[in-house]
């Protein structure tokens, strides 16, 4: 009995902080309870953290904070990187683009006319060490970090290649490295060309003019461009590129801010990114292909050139980023982004859909409805120039609602299997496909042996499947060995041309294409087809 009533007066005993006097306030005064649990968490928290550290995350826990999914906090190493990967066209580096696979970085890319393509760098090379360092452990951000550096400066690498038994040192100086906005600019059947706009960085509006005009020499009857999982990035470049589109003096999109007039941005002006004999892109029948993933940048070209009849839009509903960011520096290198404006279409659209943060991702706040004709009628609807309703209600909704490709049952399951193995699945994949690509010619069709092989290899790695249900995913299996090597043998826009059959939305925009001698015409097919169907 004593000893419960010791323990008790020593719990008791640890109260009366608790139950100080409180004095009724009607408001806090924010700094000094921040600086008195800063204080407190300085002196006595058991996880030690600096004066600095301590600063820095309350500092990106205000940002956090608020009601602005897009806002963040650049440090000076964050902010390089943002600025590199998101909006520059050019760096001080290599020539690679890199992935982790289990751990090992591996080159899955050599940029031509770089340092590593003039040192005979290959896809499939494994970065073991970057001036003397070994990579093991490290995380791919570090690895690019240690590649990229001022143009002129001096990088030494070390590679391990199949095949080869020893590793492979090289020296290399880095140099500007462009990353191609536009990949490549093909003609397609029916004589149609087609334009995969990937990235806004900020050659992307020059790449698109210099496509257009390769195209146009080869007297295309119609053209694609393809925004379809582009997430945007420079608006500067979405204005150039649709300044290539539209004729003088139309509008492209507008910004309201809070804080000041709105600012119209017309087409028209003269840039390096569109320079006026470039513009227009003559009168050539144009489709604009989009899909959930394309966002910004992106939407706002969709957007205007649907707006102005410059272009037929095929898809699915876009993303619905309406929200505009501004980064402001700050000292010591720092820049905080946060959101200050949103977007507008040439018709008042607000390309904005409203959304919410779940399970740490941004969702729509409502159902995408937009694919029905039925849930349009609730939606907002808005006039092209010449009449054509287009709808509001977030993201650009697309003239002709093409369904993304779906893959089988069987195919699906399949891919469920190996998720579970996927850095595995995908890096035994990435070997057979090296080992295989100097036997192959353009048009090749995957043998079955090389179908029995990946699925030795697929044990021998660690990532099993059942043989019968890895036998009825067949042609899911021959579709991704089929690209790789297409890929490694032939480059991207060969792999490509492998998967158009299989795009149905690609197919359809060709379709339609295909039977217009102008816009017009293309918007009357369009139209006579969904009157019939």
């Amino acid at each position: 009995m004593r000893r419960k009533l010791t323990w008790a007066l020593c719990s008791l005993a640890l109260v009366p902080a608790v139950f100080l006097p409180l004095r009724a306030t009607l408001r806090t005064d924010g700094a000094v309870l921040f600086e008195d649990v800063r204080a407190r968490v300085l002196g006595g928290a058991v996880d030690s953290l600096s004066d600095d550290q301590l600063w820095e995350r309350a500092a990106r826990g205000l940002v956090d904070r608020l009601d602005d999914p897009y806002a963040d906090l650049y440090s000076p190493e964050q902010l390089a990187s943002f600025n590199r990967n998101s909006l520059r066209n050019d760096y001080g580096g290599v020539g690679m683009g890199i992935q982790d696979q289990l751990g090992t970085v591996v080159v899955t890319t050599v940029y031509p006319g770089t340092a590593a393509a003039g040192g005979g760098v290959q896809a499939g090379d494994r970065i073991v060490k970057v001036d003397g360092v070994a990579t093991t452990g490290m995380r791919l951000d570090e690895v690019s970090g240690r590649l990229v550096g001022a143009p002129g400066s001096e990088v030494r690498v070390e590679f391990v290649r199949p095949g080869v038994r020893e590793p492979i040192a090289m020296r290399f100086v880095r140099s500007k490295v462009h990353i191609p906005a536009v990949p490549y600019a093909i003609v397609l059947d029916g004589n149609i060309g087609y334009i995969p706009l990937q990235r806004f960085n900020d050659a992307a509006a020059a790449e698109v003019g210099g496509a257009i005009a390769r195209l146009r020499a080869k007297n295309v009857g119609g053209l694609i461009l393809d925004l379809r999982g582009n997430p945007g990035g420079s608006v500067n470049e979405a204005i150039g590129i649709s300044d290539l589109f539209l004729k003088p003096g139309q509008e492209i999109v507008t910004v309201r801010y809070r804080d000041r007039e709105p600012e119209i941005h017309r087409s028209g002006a003269a840039t390096k990114a569109a320079p006026a004999a470039a513009r227009p892109a003559g009168s050539a029948p144009l489709v604009v292909l989009v899909d959930g993933d394309a966002a910004s940048a992106a939407e706002i070209v969709a957007g205007a050139l649907q707006d102005h009849d410059r272009a037929l839009v095929v898809g699915t509903t876009s993303f619905g980023k309406g929200l505009v960011q501004s980064i402001y520096p700050l000292r010591q290198g720092w820049a905080l982004k946060l959101t200050t404006a949103k977007w507008y279409t040439p018709s008042g659209r607000s390309i904005q859909r409203e959304r919410v943060m779940r399970n740490g991702r941004l969702v729509a706040a409502a159902p995408d409805s937009l694919e029905t004709d039925s849930a349009r009628l609730a939606r907002p609807a808005y006039r092209s120039d010449a009449g054509r309703i287009v709808y509001g209600g977030g993201g650009i909704a697309p003239d002709v609602v093409v369904p993304a490709d779906t893959i089988t049952t069987v195919e699906q399951n399949l891919l469920k299997a190996i998720a579970p193995k996927s850095q595995q699945t995908w890096r035994t994949l990435y070997d057979l496909a090296l080992e295989v690509k100097g036997t192959v010619r353009p048009g090749f069709a995957v043998p079955a042996a090389w179908r029995d092989s990946l699925f030795v290899r697929l044990e021998r790695a660690g990532a099993p499947l059942p043989r019968a249900q890895y036998d009825s995913a067949g042609a899911l299996v021959d579709r991704l060995i089929g690209q790789q090597v297409a890929t490694f043998a032939f480059g991207d826009s060969a792999a490509f041309r492998r998967l158009v059959p299989l795009d149905t939305q690609l197919v359809h925009a060709l379709e339609l294409l295909q039977n217009a001698r102008s816009q017009e015409s293309l918007f009357a097919t369009a139209l006579a087809e969904k009157r019939a169907g």
